[in-house]
């Protein structure tokens, strides 16, 4: 446990509660995408398949863990499993805010063409993903790190006009 907490520099033990809930993350992630593939197939095979799902993901985060740790500004490591769980709380928030948004507003794919529909959708989605992406990070303890990720994507999507200083 100790080369565990070394490696990702934890210096108290209330910093596992982040590789615990990211490790839970992935194994529910696996169980839904597993039995998205194959239904109500044998308990032991969807198990077999979650788990296999689990390892592959958590080699990938891994992987992309090291590459963004050059990247991105953090002061130990395991503020990269917070900000990836921040991240996954956005987007899944995101797409739950979105729907009754886009019903309140009397859209449906049944109204308008699928490919409209899914294209305001994707904006709607996309508007408070960024309203939450700040409000998630100044609530996880990492305003500052999400405040200038947004200055920046804003920025790529041409509205860092928004934030440049007039003097």
């Amino acid at each position: 446990m100790q080369k565990f907490k070394n490696h990702w520099q934890i210096t108290k033990n209330w910093q596992l509660i982040y590789p615990v809930f990211g490790l839970l993350g992935l194994l529910y992630s696996s169980y839904k995408l597993t039995k998205v593939l194959l239904g109500n197939s044998n308990l032991i095979l969807v198990a077999s398949v979650a788990l296999f799902l689990t390892y592959v993901m958590t080699r990938s985060c891994l992987y992309i863990f090291k590459k963004l740790e050059g990247k991105w500004v953090v002061d130990q490591r395991w503020e990269i499993i917070r900000i990836f769980i921040i991240f996954a709380i956005t987007g899944s928030s995101s797409v739950i805010i979105g729907r009754p948004i886009i019903r309140l507003l009397g859209i449906s794919k049944e109204n308008l063409n699928p490919i409209l529909y899914y294209t305001l959708f994707i904006i709607i989605s996309l508007i408070f993903y960024q309203i939450l992406l700040v409000f998630f990070g100044w609530l996880f303890g990492q305003f500052k790190f999400f405040w200038e990720f947004e200055k920046k994507m804003l920025g790529r999507l041409g509205l860092g006009f928004l934030f440049r200083n007039n003097s």
